[in-house]
């Protein structure tokens, strides 16, 4: 069953109703609280007026309740299988969890019953203990806002010592690796976690808490013109990016990607792959980047 009424809104309202109740914090407002928060705006009259006329006969007229133990919404068997088949995902190493409780429950399926199309194959090691570690203290430090002090290797093979507020991690799917962005001082630093050697945890930030580098991310504008599936080819061809689409006509939309510099190439040939039916409205920087391109597949006779 995908789908049980235990795990509709009105439990889940009644249930922390309950809880207040055991924990002799319930009154009226509070339960109208509640309601509000996990049901519908309409539901407080029905809930309230249900559980004060004894109608559900769980709590009495002074808000108490005879039940003993906080309400628990049970794990289904067909979400056990879906977290046992999660739990396989090599990346999940990455995060210290413990899935012992799935320890006999089946699958739904394997790692290897599926194959990933247009992705690379020399991704991150997430087996390594090394890049466990990593992980891990990055993680830590954007969660309590902390620097990290790294010793990295580039792409070029260059070794910096670099250190900085880690802010947030990204993972792409096409390259299969996990990236770090670090403030540091006036700017922000990109790491692929592969290039990590070694990181540690060395202060406090005095870093404003970020949420998101959108703002610092790259973008281009493009008007699709929607023909042979080609607005849900597009959305899915950039699904791991972050985006805002608006339809403008019938079959025409304006759709912005946001990215990181670093994938700036490879964004400016996916684009081209859709040829006549998206045109690069902006910025000027990624306009000429897509003409020059085109004049260099044209001068190598490419059509």
């Amino acid at each position: 069953m995908l789908f049980n009424e235990i795990y509709g809104c009105y439990y889940s309202a009644v249930a922390s109703i309950l809880k207040l109740a055991i924990q002799n914090e319930l009154n009226e407002k509070r339960m109208k609280e509640v309601i509000d928060k996990k049901a519908f705006a309409e539901s407080y009259i029905e809930i309230s007026s249900a559980l004060n006329s004894g109608k559900w006969k769980l709590i009495d007229k002074d808000y108490k309740t005879q039940i003993k133990h906080t309400p628990t919404i049970p794990l289904t068997t067909l979400e056990l299988r879906w977290l046992k088949t999660i739990s396989l995902d090599k990346r999940m190493k990455l995060f210290d969890v413990n899935f012992d409780f799935l320890k006999d429950i089946e699958p739904l399926f394997m790692p290897d019953d599926y194959i990933l199309f247009d992705k690379y194959n020399d991704g991150d090691l997430y087996e390594d203990e090394t890049y466990i570690k990593n992980f891990r203290t990055i993680l830590k430090a954007i969660k309590e806002n902390k620097i990290i002090k790294a010793e990295y290797v580039s792409m070029k093979g260059e070794e910096k010592r670099i250190s900085g507020t880690p802010i947030e991690l990204e993972y792409s799917e096409k390259d299969d690796r996990f990236r770090a962005n670090l403030v540091c001082g006036s700017f922000i630093s990109t790491l692929n976690l592969s290039g990590i050697k070694e990181c540690e945890i060395i202060g406090n930030s005095n870093h404003k808490t970020v949420t998101s580098t959108k703002h610092l991310e790259e973008y281009f504008v493009v008007e699709l013109f929607d023909d042979r599936k080609a607005l849900e080819r597009f959305l899915l061809h950039f699904a791991h990016f972050k985006k805002e689409a608006e339809r403008i006509c019938d079959n025409r939309y304006k759709i912005t990607v946001y990215y990181d510099k670093s994938d700036r190439t490879e964004l400016v040939i996916r684009v081209l792959s859709f040829g006549p039916f998206v045109k690069v409205q902006e910025p000027a920087i990624f306009v000429n980047l897509i003409k020059d391109r085109l004049r260099l597949q044209k001068s190598c006779g490419l059509k």
